[in-house]
């Protein structure tokens, strides 16, 4: 029987949870005595605190983050009824950043740091009867060179269902006030020749999605090209997914970037404002006249599949501005530009501008915006509506060429904005909205509201939605169709490339 418990609760299946693997791969003598167990936010912390304790476990170790801390106090109150002896031991982001904003007093030990050292040292002296005095426990951060790598852990089952997730640094050179990352400035990289030789072992098993969790992985321009390199040299498919910094791309990458065929890069590339006020207000370096050349040599001389964040809400930005910024991105890239809601985590410098502009936060993870001297609370639950519905229709791919028939002018936010506002008060829902009826409400509202041509909209509806097999329109649509598309394919052979993603 295992005498160590690792577990955490994912936010879905896919996602293999990488800092587990970290902490198992360094236990050294007590591996043997210790096992992994992972969950989804679709399990009940009962039926979680069944499978752990099944195995009588003296220890367990659970990784808490942003959306699983309310699942894990529920599983925590459980675990320590049941079995009031069984030590658990909390760590992760949550719980490694003042102040603790999530009930986890029923916690025995709250690990803030890096774990892979620290978390083994617990672990020998709990287990020789040695318990800390203090129930907070400190961890450094670690020298990568002394980790032992984690992949090893991945099961052939992860390998083939489930996104790999790889690390070939830790750290970020920018100290962005929103983001955890800016915490830690100095940049920590896993020796590049054993991350190599990690990544070919990877792929002799069989992995073919590689999900780089670097915050900023072209920051180091000569290791990004050995990796880059590394993937150029396999035959697709395979997936590859890179976080970016968007004015930062150096030559030697781009003519790298540029070999890449496509469907098989991805970048993720953090905009979060387009506003150089805005940005050096929360501490954020921005070049535009750089990051517009860089996104259109991505856009034009790539198959990248590009991911955009904006945020809404950050200190000093209004909804026009955010509007403007918006409109800019939607003519730079034919990219997802994911809208988020600006968080306020534990541990970031975020806050020093609660009070100039009176930013006020959920109290409950994920600790969003509600309003700020800006942006009046209605207006905040507004554009949480809209970023949902944006996924929706733009980012899901689904409705590419319907989409800009709702802004003939050019105006994307303003055009957006409005069929938000009507299909909220038409729906009164966010969620549950499958692909037919979607259909059916856009082209209500393009032809009811916007005064559209009916056999207009119903074609783009048409060359959109029937181009798949299986797919159908609503009769009211399909009554207005005057030409079809001429072949109808199947779902895994077109799919979107954010379903491509997900499918992988």
């Amino acid at each position: 029987m295992p005498a160590i418990v690792l577990a955490t609760v994912n936010a879905r299946y896919i996602h293999a949870n990488l800092g587990l693997r970290w902490l198992f791969a360094n236990l050294e003598e007590l591996q043997a005595q210790a096992t992994i167990q992972e969950y989804c936010l679709t399990d009940r912390p009962g039926d979680i605190a069944e499978a752990i304790l099944a195995v009588g476990p003296a220890i367990v170790g659970i990784g808490v983050y942003i959306w699983n801390a309310a699942e894990v106090r529920r599983l925590v109150g459980v675990l320590k009824r049941v079995e009031p002896a069984t030590t658990v031991v909390l760590g992760g982001p949550e719980v490694s950043h003042l102040p603790l904003r999530v009930d986890l007093r029923e916690a025995d030990y709250l690990l803030q740091g890096e774990g892979e050292h620290s978390f083994r040292e617990l672990c020998r002296s709990l287990l020789a009867g040695r318990p800390p005095a203090e129930r907070i426990v400190p961890a450094a951060s670690v020298e990568t060179d002394t980790l032992k790598p984690p992949y090893r852990f991945y099961t052939d089952q992860d390998l083939a269902h489930r996104l790999v997730y790889v690390e070939a640094s830790r750290g970020c050179p920018f100290a962005c006030e929103f983001c955890l990352s800016s915490i830690d400035r100095r940049v920590r990289p896993f020796p590049a020749d054993a991350f190599l030789a990690e990544l070919e072992g990877l792929w002799a098993r069989g992995a073919r999605t590689f999900k780089f969790v670097d915050r900023t992985f072209n920051a180091n321009p000569a290791t990004a090209a050995r990796i880059l390199d590394f993937f150029l040299a396999k035959e697709p498919p395979f997936h590859a997914h890179f976080e970016a910094i968007p004015d930062h791309f150096p030559d030697s990458l781009k003519e790298r970037l540029a070999r890449f065929p496509a469907g098989t890069l991805q970048l993720e590339v953090g905009i979060q404002t387009l506003d150089a006020r805005t940005a050096a207000n929360i501490n954020r370096r921005l070049d535009m006249d750089r990051i517009r050349a860089n996104l259109a040599f991505l856009e034009q001389r790539t198959g990248a599949h590009l991911h955009l964040d904006l945020i809404v809400g950050l200190p000093g930005e209004s909804l026009e501005r955010f509007g403007q910024h918006l409109d800019a991105l939607v003519a730079l890239t034919s990219g997802e530009i994911q809208i988020g809601i600006l968080k306020k985590l534990s541990g970031t410098a975020i806050d020093r501008h609660d009070r100039e502009h009176g930013m006020v936060y959920a109290a409950d993870p994920p600790y969003e915006i509600l309003q700020n001297d800006l942006i009046a609370f209605g207006e905040m639950q507004e554009m949480k509506r809209l970023a949902r519905f944006w996924d929706l229709v733009y980012n899901s791919g689904n409705c590419k060429r319907t989409a800009p028939l709702l802004w003939p002018d050019g105006g994307v936010f303003r055009g957006f904005r409005a069929f938000c506002a009507w299909l909220h008060a038409r729906t009164r829902a966010t969620w549950q909205i499958g692909l037919p009826r979607l259909a059916e409400l856009l082209f209500e509202y393009l032809t009811a509201e916007l005064n559209r041509d009916k056999a207009e909209v119903a074609d783009a509806l048409a060359a959109d939605i029937l181009g798949i097999k299986g797919r159908v329109l609503p009769p009211a649509v399909m009554a207005h169709v005057t030409r079809q598309p001429g072949e109808r394919r199947d779902l895994g052979d077109s799919l979107t490339r954010r379903q491509s993603r997900h499918q992988l």
